[in-house]
């Protein structure tokens, strides 16, 4: 059917199927020879073909449609050549049966006619009755001509009956040939296929079929990470994404028979805009997805990072001030995949209206309803579910755009997406009503709700009335964060910390928040709270830290939300700090008591700690699954603890001596020791030590420690699961010696160790004792019994110079290709005021296997004395820290070692090779 792509501009340019043919007839009788030079002119066409199509969206690059229908037309004429080929020349038959009639049919998205340049070839070979054995045959030899050509064939056999048998009891194989088109062989036979396929499968069904399809979406967004805004999107299956859309035309062709997209106005199915908008998207994602295969080389249709920037490059994305090409491009990607969102929510409303019965529907998740309102204000209930009463009901009080959600919240209920519609046409008449204090007041009820916050604020952003309420907050509207540690564009990533902070108020996360949870109840400037949440990242891409500039929007904004002066500057304050606590607890050591005193000085109240610390968790928390873990929940707790004893006793330390004492008292306790024992181990350690480390690991040090003496060993490594900080304590006690710790370092990276946290001592009889929490790659305790018993090897042989750790390192897998995307320049900080008695070093690096071992190794040449060392990692980036001293137990001090030991770092962390001392 040539219609499909008659507006194909120049389509012999691509294939001439006729002057193919003549080629391919004018070859030898000989079937070996004929197959052999027929697929050598058949791949040439295919290569030609795809060439000239890639040509067309270098020169037009948002051309999706056309692209996709290229491709389709190309595999269109290269598929009708083989069949002839092979029922003409390869396997004339001149007798033909009734029987032995054969049909080829194009299917799923070939069926569709939009391809990409590595889309599968579905087709589907269809027979009158039971396969004859010419039948069979050529089905063999057209597949073998197929795949001798390259390409990936999806294909079945069947007889009518068995398409119809099978179409009945497959919703997949249903789906397929509802988008059959026919390609080449029997006309007759396909329309008689058509025929039965649309009367005794799909004739009612419908209902079936679209509850079906709408569960398999639902199944599909929750495989998919179900949002629309991960950063890392799948254009194809991904919410938002293409099968969205096909999802909307397949309801559409089933229920009330729709040929194309544009025949769903005529089934009142979308409105003439909205059909734009869906041709809009459709064009824009069938761009992104076909720009993706020819830069993957394959059939890729995940935006990942390495390929984003590519993709943007080819699209004609350019650099603006604050916004790379990359994140331009995303936000492209993110409004249109909201676009596809609102698209389904107001096809369902129609599909409602057209054809569901009273109470069945198809649209939006409702929240849980709780008895039916008795007071609307003018709003009205349509099918259990907020609506409005006229076409005009905004224009008359815009103040009603913010009320249609603040009631959805207060009343639990939906809103009918054709309000929702109506509310993203009228969304800017809000604009005139940003400094009404009704609306206002409005907007903090739905913020602050006790109930539903964040799915009422997801909707209000959906139809745009928030964006436009609160431009700030529209600036970062589908914004994405071009690194591998956030998970979700910063509208998204915002509206999930209001989620969370919601959840742990109402105590649905009191197991991974215990003193959060207790927290919540504790804290007086709740709404303060919540505003803070809304605005801590509302700054971001401006050009400017975020942090600082986020400050100045929350004094700006706060009276107008109708917050007092002192809450304004309270929220404006936790926005300026709200990364302070996560950096303090996760990049310092909080055993040296002057990294508490700095920290509390800057917080300064009880309140302001509280509610720091709530901000921090679901800042982090929603960042994305995997990034919170039980090691950042006892950093952040131990730094609460801490701060609030110093702030509650007004900067007056608990005696360091009474501190030890406890802990010492409790240890003994656990060990069972007596007082004589424990006292003569207790006088070898350190009193740093003492401070440095919890209870347990004092515990299991003492244990380790003595069985190691009492065996006259000089080496003990102990390797303890710790569900609590989702790790596993990696310990050795050793012979104290320069390179120690890099040589541990290096040695549990072979074994697969990825170390998150490490703390170094020296005992006074010259022993080190350290301390490595540890995580396989997958951010989990590493405790598979094997792999332990290889990090205890690999620990042996580094530290008995049986092994040169450079090689086995240089030997392990390289770092993963997506991190090659970010251009992350290596910076060395250091700080001698950061602490009383260390110098500390911060190292901020493009994460890679091994980093900490390669700054180890750097410090151990620089010939200085590693006490601690602290590893935190933001997705492709990492940030290391040590407390150091020179080897005389003093602070690093003269500008040119400084300056040496930076170079040595930065050399370092850029993964220039170190020569290894033997």
């Amino acid at each position: 059917m040539v219609s499909r792509f008659e507006s194909l501009p120049s389509r012999r340019a691509i294939v001439d199927r006729r002057k193919l043919a003549d080629a391919i007839a004018a070859l030898p009788d000989d079937p070996a020879t004929l197959k052999r030079e027929a697929t050598l002119l058949l791949r040439d066409a295919l290569t030609k073909g795809r060439e000239e199509i890639a040509r067309r969206l270098s020169e037009h690059p948002s051309r999706g449609h056309e692209t996709a229908a290229s491709y389709a037309f190309l595999t269109d004429q290269i598929l009708r050549i083989t069949f002839d080929l092979a029922t003409d020349r390869l396997l004339p038959f001149s007798n033909r049966t009734t029987g032995e009639r054969l049909t080829l049919m194009a299917v799923g998205g070939y069926g569709r006619a939009e391809m990409a340049l590595h889309s599968d070839v579905d087709i589907a070979f269809l027979t009158p009755w039971k396969q004859t054995a010419w039948a069979e045959q050529v089905i063999e030899t057209i597949l073998y001509l197929l795949w001798d050509l390259g390409l990936k064939v999806g294909h079945s056999s069947r007889s009518l009956d068995e398409m119809v048998k099978m179409s009945k009891a497959d919703l997949t194989i249903r789906t397929a040939l509802l988008e059959g088109r026919f390609i080449w062989g029997d006309a007759q036979l396909y329309d008689e296929a058509k025929k039965r396929f649309e009367v005794e499968v799909m004739q009612g069904t419908a209902r079936t079929f679209v509850t079906e399809k709408l569960a398999e979406r639902d199944e599909r967004h929750h495989r998919m990470g179900d949002s629309r805004y991960v950063v890392e999107p799948n254009c194809k299956e991904g919410k938002g994404g293409l099968r969205d859309l096909h999802t909307l035309f397949w309801i559409g062709k089933y229920m009330f028979e729709v040929r194309s997209v544009p025949e769903l106005v005529d089934a009142g199915l979308l409105t003439r805009e909205e059909l734009k908008q869906f041709q809009r998207a459709d064009n824009f994602l069938w761009a992104v997805r076909c720009h993706l295969h020819i830069l993957a080389r394959r059939a890729e249709d995940r935006l990942t990072f390495d390929l984003q920037r590519d993709v943007a490059h080819r699209m004609r994305y350019n650099d603006r001030p604050g916004r790379s090409a990359v994140e331009r491009f995303m936000q492209h990607y993110f409004l249109t995949a909201k676009m596809v969102g609102s698209l389904t929510g107001v096809f369902l409303a129609h599909l409602d209206e057209a054809s569901a019965r009273k109470g069945r529907r198809f649209a939006m998740p409702a929240i849980i309803s709780r008895r039916r309102p008795r007071k609307l204000d003018g709003f009205v209930i349509e099918r259990g579910r907020l609506a409005t009463p006229s076409d005009d009901f905004f224009a008359e009080d815009p103040v009603r755009l913010i009320e249609l959600f603040a009631l959805a919240d207060r009343h639990g209920l939906e809103i009918h997406p054709l309000a929702m519609r109506q509310a993203s046409r009228d969304a800017k008449m809000v604009d005139g009503v940003r400094d009404d204090p009704r609306a206002n007041a409005l907007f903090m009820d739905v913020l602050t709700s006790p109930r539903t916050p964040g799915m009422v604020l997801r909707w209000m952003n959906e139809a745009g009335v928030f964006g436009r309420f609160m431009p700030d907050f529209g600036r970062v509207v589908a914004q994405m964060q071009f690194d591998m540690y956030h998970h979700f564009t910063v509208d998204e990533h915002t509206i999930h910390a209001i989620e969370l902070l919601n959840r742990i108020e109402k105590g649905e996360l009191i197991a991974d928040h215990p003193i959060a949870t207790e927290l919540t109840h504790q804290i007086v400037a709740r709404r303060v709270l919540y505003v803070a949440v809304l605005f801590h990242d509302i700054a971001k891409g401006r050009g400017g830290d975020h942090s600082v500039l986020g400050a100045e929007v929350a004094r700006k904004l706060g009276p107008r939300l109708g917050l007092t002066p002192a809450e304004t500057e309270m929220v404006a304050w936790l926005v300026a700090k709200h990364l302070l606590m996560s950096a303090t607890a996760f990049k310092r050591d909080l055993s040296d008591f002057k990294t508490i005193l700095d920290f509390a000085e800057q917080v300064q109240s009880p309140e302001r700690l509280r509610l720091l610390l709530l901000l921090t968790i679901v800042d982090i928390r929603a960042v994305g699954p995997g990034v919170w873990n039980g090691w950042k929940r006892q950093l952040l707790g131990d730094l609460y603890e801490a701060a609030e004893e110093v702030i509650r006793l007004g900067h007056k330390q608990k005696g360091r001596r009474e501190r030890i004492e406890g802990k010492q008292a409790q240890v003994r306790t656990a060990l069972g020791w007596t007082e004589a024992r424990f006292a003569a181990f207790a006088e070898r350690m350190p009193d740093s030590y003492w401070v440095a480390e919890a209870p347990d690991i004092l515990e299991a040090n003492a244990r380790a420690i003595a069985e190691a003496d009492a065996e006259n060993s000089s080496l003990a490594i102990t390797t303890t699961a710790d569900p609590a900080r989702e790790a596993t304590l990696v310990a050795v006690y050793a012979a104290d010696h320069p390179g120690l710790f890099y040589r541990i370092a290096g040695a549990i990276h072979v074994a697969g160790g990825n170390i998150i946290d490490a703390r170094i001592h020296t005992t006074r009889d010259g022993m080190g004792v350290d301390n490595f929490l540890v995580q396989d790659p997958f951010g989990r305790p590493f405790d598979d019994p094997e792999r332990l018993v290889r990090l205890r090897a690999a620990i042996e042989d580094a530290l008995a110079n049986r092994t040169r750790l450079a090689d086995r390192l240089a030997a392990k897998p390289l770092p993963r290709i997506r991190a090659d995307a970010f251009d992350i320049e290596p910076v060395v900080l250091i700080d001698n005021k950061a602490s009383n008695r260390f110098t500390v070093i911060e190292v901020n690096a493009r994460d890679r296997p091994a980093l900490l071992h390669a700054l180890a190794y750097a410090l151990f040449q620089s010939k200085v004395t590693i006490h601690s060392s602290h590893v935190a990692t933001y997705g492709e980036r990492a940030v290391d820290t040590f407390y150091l001293t020179d080897l005389t137990g003093d602070k690093l001090s003269g500008t040119q070692r400084l300056k040496s030991l930076e170079r040595r770092l930065l050399a370092a962390a850029a993964g220039e090779a170190l020569t290894e001392a033997a």
